[in-house]
């Protein structure tokens, strides 16, 4: 076994916002351990910090039922060969970061040999799929939960937990600069300024795009001087500039490589995909329209899983509809549009939802690479 200082530790991120999470992981694990190495599958964040990939993570970012059974026979081939590969070269500790569908069978399968293995990121068993728990519970040795009312939740039902904020409430200021932002951008102080974000896989892109491009086309004819700026992944740009150029908003919307963080930081509003991001809009203050879409199939089989009446993120957290959310076929150009311009019309409101948003980047504000390092101690330790 290799010495604690130069532990070796494995990780798996299947999408953007994991790579986020893991990041900041890793900075607490090379913070504690300096000469720790770390491989698995992961993305841009992780290899800056000397994070070595065994595969694109590009390959496990897919959402949707009828979506991932289309990518079945190569997800299910790249678990089975990483598993094989773990555990030959067998690390201290394997660290699943979100993606539960494919980290938790993987985790399982990992400590059923004697593993010990972490989950970061709490399913949303408290959201839906509330089965999930009998999964957790023999996939983990502990979960570092990034909402604090998990850990007793996950307690209840035999499994260890701990509280480590979420990352996300660290690396966004809690007073966001637009002025700076928009000048980083290039949009003038005085121009209403809207941030279209329809999510960062094909398959979200394949459902939204088209009907958030409507939806500014509508904005933009009622009020003729906004800016639209939508952050975009280098690797889907061209995809994006298509769309854009096919229709009525050719040549009207600006599209950033990255960037989301400034465009949120610089924008009265945003049309956004339901997932992480709109925490990130929540935590930049930003008044918000969430909106999903998605094969018809997978979206029954998600809403007889459902157990809130909220989708979205900020609107689960606050316990209340704080933001307008319009999915599946109420997600219309038309009911997006309005509801987007509704906002730039209501500072009051604006206001109002800062207010909540403040008191929730507060709550979420921890030491989260330190407390992830602690908890893994403990595991370690035994």
């Amino acid at each position: 076994m290799a010495q604690p200082s130069q532990r070796q530790f494995a990780l798996v991120a299947g999408e953007a916002s994991g790579d986020l999470l893991a990041g900041l992981l890793l900075d607490g694990l090379r913070a504690r351990w300096p000469a720790m190495s770390a491989v698995g599958i992961g993305g841009p964040q992780m290899l800056a910090r000397g994070f070595e990939t065994w595969w694109p993570q590009e390959k496990l970012a897919v959402r949707g039922y009828i979506e991932v059974l289309r990518h079945y026979a190569e997800i299910a081939g790249i678990r089975r060969q990483l598993r094989a590969r773990l555990l030959r070269e067998w690390p201290e500790l394997f660290i699943g970061v979100d993606a539960p569908d494919f980290n938790l069978d993987l985790e399982a399968a990992l400590r059923q040999r004697g593993m010990r293995t972490v989950h970061f990121v709490c399913p949303s068993i408290w959201a839906w799929r509330a089965d999930r728990i009998d999964k957790i519970r023999a996939a983990a040795d502990h979960v570092l939960c990034i909402f604090p009312f998990e850990p007793a939740l996950l307690a209840e039902q035999g499994v260890a937990a701990s509280y480590v904020g979420h990352p996300l409430a660290n690396v966004i200021p809690m007073v966001p600069d637009r002025g700076a932002a928009r000048a980083a951008l290039g949009v003038p102080p005085e121009v209403p300024m809207i941030a279209l974000l329809p999510g960062s896989r094909r398959s979200e892109l394949r459902y939204l795009a088209g009907r958030f491009l409507a939806a500014a086309a509508l904005m933009r004819r009622a009020k003729p001087g906004i800016a639209f700026v939508a952050p975009v992944i280098p690797a889907l740009r061209a995809e994006v500039q298509a769309m854009v150029d096919a229709g009525e908003m050719a040549g009207q919307v600006r599209l950033v490589d990255g960037q989301s963080h400034a465009v949120l930081a610089a924008c009265d509003a945003t049309l956004i995909a339901s997932g992480t991001a709109t925490l990130e809009a929540a935590l930049f203050k930003r008044p918000m329209v969430i909106a999903y879409n998605m094969n018809r199939v997978s979206w029954h089989l998600m809403q007889r899983q459902q157990l809130q009446p909220w989708v979205g993120l900020p609107n689960i957290l606050c316990g209340e509809f704080v933001v307008p959310e319009l999915l599946q076929e109420a997600a219309t150009p038309e009911a997006l549009a309005e509801a987007t311009l509704a906002w730039l019309d209501a500072p009051e409101k604006v206001q109002a939802l800062q207010q909540k948003f403040t008191a929730l980047h507060v709550q979420l504000q921890r030491d989260t690479p330190t407390l992830c390092a602690d908890a893994i101690q403990k595991v370690l330790e035994g």
